[in-house]
């Protein structure tokens, strides 16, 4: 996929290009990013130029992972990161993280919330999974206020820096959001034994980001 390029209300989330080097570099100084994330710690420079050199523009050339910058939609720094990555039978995964100075402003809420809906409408994802290591409480925050549904903790769910850690996940489905599925979704009745609700999406569908 050509990188594409999306608007909120006070966001514009784009690309990455070798111009944002030095403010990813800037970013992941941050010992909460470099804790929290997979990213190498210590961030070194060479880290910044190879992803905004060759991990972002790989992630879009062969559909593995769609990466975005998030700045302020009249033009400034840069606020965050996002992405969505490891596809599977339908299903995307989150992640993201938010530059130390920008947070508690509800940007990457806002961020997260324009990724889901492009995700079920170009992509026609199934399933937005969620995943942060247990005690990540800020980045569950900002996926309970998107409207993620926690399922539970999977243990040693995620890999980071050599080590296998417990991981929360959580989802967020098309109808969660008001959205048409891809596919019809029969939940698990528990109401009465070998019946259930087909949900097709039949919800009425908001305006695009």
């Amino acid at each position: 996929m050509e990188p594409v390029t999306l608007t909120t209300e006070r966001l514009l989330l784009r690309t990455f290009t070798p111009d944002d080097t030095d403010e990813v570099y800037a970013a992941c100084q941050d010992p909460d990013i470099q804790r929290w994330t997979t990213i190498p710690s210590p961030y070194a420079r060479a880290d910044a130029e190879g992803f905004t050199g060759r991990m972002v523009p790989d992630g879009w050339r062969y559909d593995t992972e769609y990466t975005f910058a998030v700045r302020p939609r009249a033009g400034g720094p840069l606020l965050a990161a996002a992405s969505l990555h490891h596809p599977r039978t339908g299903a995307w995964e989150i992640g993201f993280w938010t530059a130390r100075e920008h947070r508690g402003r509800g940007y990457t809420t806002e961020t997260v919330t324009a990724l889901a809906h492009w995700a079920f409408r170009r992509l026609a994802c199934t399933r937005l999974e969620w995943r942060a290591e247990v005690g990540n409480t800020a980045s569950r925050a900002v996926a309970e206020r998107a409207g993620f549904t926690m399922e539970g903790t999977l243990r040693a769910g995620l890999p980071n820096k050599g080590t296998l850690r417990d991981c929360w996940i959580a989802a967020l489905l098309p109808s969660d959001v008001g959205l048409v599925p891809a596919q019809p979704y029969l939940p698990k009745d528990t109401g009465r034994q070998g019946t259930g609700r087909l949900d097709t999406g039949r919800q009425q569908s908001p305006s695009g980001v």
